[in-house]
């Protein structure tokens, strides 16, 4: 059973991915992927998908 903070949560991650996904012009799944290194420091989050985005 999923407890509904838990699903929260996730949409709240979901959400955030998609953001920094659109903004730094990198995938979902990048962004899911710096957010599970980072954590949800926007600031950091964002410093970090640009950095990925130039050595791609």
């Amino acid at each position: 059973m999923v407890k509904d903070g838990d699903e929260r949560e996730k949409t709240g991650r979901q959400l955030l991915a998609r953001r920094l996904a659109e903004e730094a012009d990198i995938s979902e799944q990048q962004a899911n992927d710096l957010i599970k290194l980072i954590g949800t420091d926007w600031s950091w989050l964002l410093r970090e998908a640009r950095f990925l985005k130039e050595r791609n």
